[in-house]
């Protein structure tokens, strides 16, 4: 069933997830007949069903069509769900998320993104750069584009490169990336996480290694500057990157805040472009835009074309997202779920925000890793001024004993800190409005940010 041309009619069980919905959108574009399932009615699926797609939210086996040509799940539905199980049980194409990518990338130019922190932001914007620039690209982002307020688009016809070029987020999740065959690999991160699905952290950097060998030959591969194991990593053209470690290929230099924005020079060593304006904030999408850079510059995209889409790229929803910024008040949402993530976004809200007070709300994703990384969490949390934990999200989890919000809360030398439910926290925001607010968690935290905007805004 590889033969794309061959769907007419392609079913989703979980359309909602960020993945799954961009998936959605390609075959919509392609003019197939799309339905799907989700546990909730969300931003996505109500953008999905104004596309023209139709969803439904119980587990109804009446209620699924039954002349589909693909069924596609993701791994978060559980084994027994019900109409996964239907479709099993009678003989249809059922396929991971991962080998629709697949398919959609065979005979494709694929650049892909993968890393344990920062894959999200480097896709799209490396996708807006080929956008923007008119090099065009087919997109499958991690994250909404602000720019576009979507996470997928279509390679435009009128594009300078006559290639099938697809960017696409390489997620390391139940090692779906493996799948995938690079032109360009970008590796971010090889950070200890989805220890639930590899057991060791050195599992996990075995497995990144084994997507830098499905690199196709002559291929180019970019990854962070210092990565464990980077001499394991092969590629015919490698190159590394970092903030600001001179040794690396390609880094930043001269950088200045100006008008709470980011201005910077990026020095590779056989070329330079000078004054970039990020208009994101945190100092790792300075990192992350050099990144995207690097992988314009290798597709040969003019400096003046690259320096124009960063100074116009919009950032990504719930990366680093200002939902609030005057002089009284600023609301940052971040998705931020994992110690070196929030380590990264409070020194970027630091480096800003000199004068005001950080406080940090967090809420943890899954009780297992809350009980791995409860200690790092608590140092990342203990940079803020102040923190309020709400209770741990669990996603596909069941509880563990002894695991909980509080675990944390033990484990940090902070004065100012405390775990609220989310009516507790929007009375406390109430009484309070404080000056500077960061909302931080990839559980359903973001639902708190219209209403605690709507309690400052007052």
């Amino acid at each position: 069933m590889s033969e794309l041309k061959n769907i007419q009619n392609i079913y989703f069980i979980g359309i909602g997830g960020i993945g799954m919905s961009a998936l959605a959108r390609y075959f919509k574009s392609q003019g197939c007949e799309v339905a799907g399932y989700d546990r909730t009615k969300t931003h996505l699926t109500q953008a999905l069903e104004d596309a023209g797609i139709n969803i439904h939210y119980t587990e109804d086996v009446n209620a699924i069509p039954k002349n589909v040509d693909v069924v596609v799940y993701t791994p978060a539905v559980p084994k027994e769900h019900k109409e996964l199980l239907y479709y099993q049980a009678n003989n249809y194409i059922v396929v991971k998320r991962s080998d629709v990518l697949q398919w959609i990338t065979k005979n494709s130019f694929n650049i892909c993104i993968s890393g344990t922190h920062g894959k999200t932001t480097i896709t799209t914007m490396t996708a807006h750069i080929l956008k923007h620039s008119g090099y065009g690209c087919n997109a499958f982002l991690g994250g909404i584009a602000a720019n576009y307020n979507t996470n997928f688009w279509a390679q435009d016809k009128n594009s300078s490169s006559h290639t099938n070029n697809v960017v696409v987020e390489a997620d390391e999740y139940d090692r779906s990336f493996l799948k995938l065959t690079p032109d360009v690999a970008v590796i971010t991160a090889m950070d200890a996480d989805h220890l639930d699905i590899y057991g060791t952290p050195e599992e996990l950097e075995n497995t990144f290694i084994q997507f830098s060998k499905k690199l196709k030959p002559n291929g180019c591969l970019i990854t962070k500057y210092g990565l464990k194991k980077e001499n394991e990593l092969n590629a015919t053209h490698h190159y590394t990157y970092s903030f600001n470690n001179t040794s690396a290929y390609v880094y930043a230099a001269n950088l200045k805040v100006e008008n709470e924005n980011y201005v910077f020079d990026i020095v590779a060593k056989n070329w330079t472009i000078k004054n970039i304006t990020l208009h994101m904030g945190g100092l790792h999408n300075v990192e992350n835009t050099i990144a995207a850079t690097t992988v314009a510059k290798y597709l040969n995209i003019d400096d003046e074309k690259i320096k124009n889409a960063i100074a116009d790229f919009k950032g990504v929803k719930r990366r680093f997202e200002y939902i609030i910024k005057n002089d009284a008040t600023v609301l940052i949402d971040d998705y931020a779920h994992h110690p070196e993530e929030l380590k990264a976004l409070i020194t970027g809200v630091k480096s800003i925000f000199t004068n005001k007070k950080t406080l940090v709300v967090f809420q943890p994703h899954l009780y297992s890793r809350t009980k791995d990384f409860a200690n790092e969490f608590a140092e990342s949390l203990d940079m803020a001024d102040e923190v309020i934990l709400l209770p741990i999200y669990p996603a596909r989890e069941l509880p563990i004993n002894g695991v909980s919000s509080e675990m944390i809360i033990s484990k940090m030398n902070l004065k100012h800190k405390q775990v609220l439910s989310k009516e507790d926290f929007k009375h406390w925001v109430k009484q309070h409005k404080p000056q500077l607010l960061v909302m931080a968690g990839a559980g359903d935290i973001d639902v708190l940010v219209q209403p605690v905007k709507e309690i400052l805004q007052s």
